[in-house]
């Protein structure tokens, strides 16, 4: 299967061509390649732990938009022996940008919802590539409302590149429905857990966002804006998304430094998409272990700790007013 490689994984792809040619040669049983192979199996792990030991910004935003990388429904599928999508928001539309519905974690019933990005031309395109509207936040917000009428946790995946912005979707109240959402996701009764997989742009990652603890996969991003867009607005050009990315300090290490998130989930080497099934499993284990800490925890404590989360988040300095408005 041809596998695709970022930029900065050029030298990795020469090494992986000679690595196919000499599987071939030994397939086709003209000599014994064993010890050939190893070597430069070794070889390549070797270059690539060099290579993963010091990314950049640009390049972990590289990374979580692989084309390869699985998706939302990837991990339903595998973490989840029974998972029933539920779709519409009751009021406009059905958003295929946000999936949802009740799914089965190890005999925990729980409410998964999360952004898909299609895996192909057509499905990115049906998916709107991950983009919500108004319509797909007003379905989520419905999930989470009968999740609380059942008591079943909610748990969201976060993978977007911001939410749709499209002047019809503003028409049809794209800011209102994500400001509804973090009015109503901060004092849901049930638990929230919320895990960015890949992008996690500005508001369109916030609309489901908002949990008793959020956490991001190792080579992820979560930021305002994303790093082209932040060109464009700074350089007016595309141009200096590389010093955008290094300048908005997006990854997940920074995220915890700041103390935005609350963990960081350890990756395959070389990223998700090199063992999707490990990374499941994973995020699988995870769940449940979050799951088991915060389920006893009496609701209107929930909500307390969840609301002083927010609350402390950021630094201020206050300026006295004489230097604030000099005369």
């Amino acid at each position: 299967m041809a596998m695709t490689f970022m930029d900065f994984e050029k030298p990795l792809e020469a090494l992986y061509e000679q690595l196919e040619k000499l599987k071939e040669v030994g397939e086709k049983g003209e000599l014994d390649v064993t010890d050939m192979v190893h070597e430069l199996e070794n070889k390549i792990k070797l270059r690539r732990d060099d290579i993963f030991a010091s990314l950049s910004g640009w390049q972990k935003v590289q990374l979580s938009r692989h084309p390869e990388r699985p998706y939302t429904l990837f991990y339903v599928n595998t973490m989840c022996s029974k998972f029933v999508e539920l779709h519409g928001d009751r009021c406009g539309g059905d958003d295929h940008a946000i999936v949802g519905g009740l799914a089965e974690l190890d005999g925990q019933t729980v409410m998964l919802i999360g952004h898909q990005k299609g895996v192909n031309t057509k499905m990115r395109q049906y998916r709107n590539f991950g983009m919500a509207n108004p319509e797909g936040y007003r379905k989520a917000l419905r999930l989470m409302k009968m999740a609380e009428r059942f008591g079943f946790p909610v748990i969201t995946l976060i993978d977007t590149p911001g939410a749709f912005p499209g002047l019809e979707a503003e028409q049809r109240g794209q800011a209102e429905a994500i400001a509804r959402n973090l009015f109503e996701m901060a004092q849901l009764k049930v638990p929230i857990l919320c895990y960015i997989i890949g992008e996690g742009a500005s508001g369109g990652a916030l609309g489901i966002g908002l949990g008793d603890q959020v956490f991001m996969l190792e080579y992820t991003w979560y930021s305002v804006i994303s790093p082209e867009s932040c060109s464009s607005i700074l350089w007016h050009s595309w141009d200096y998304k590389e010093q955008a990315a290094e300048a908005l300090k997006l990854d997940a290490d920074n995220m915890l430094n700041f103390g935005l998130i609350d963990g960081i989930l350890k990756e395959p080497l070389g990223g998700a998409h090199n063992a999707p099934e490990e990374m499941a499993n994973t995020l699988k284990k995870h769940i449940l272990q979050e799951l088991a800490k915060i389920m006893p925890m009496d609701p209107e404590e929930r909500i307390t700790a969840r609301i002083n989360k927010y609350s402390k988040m950021g630094h201020y300095k206050r300026v006295p007013l004489s230097v604030a408005n000099p005369k």
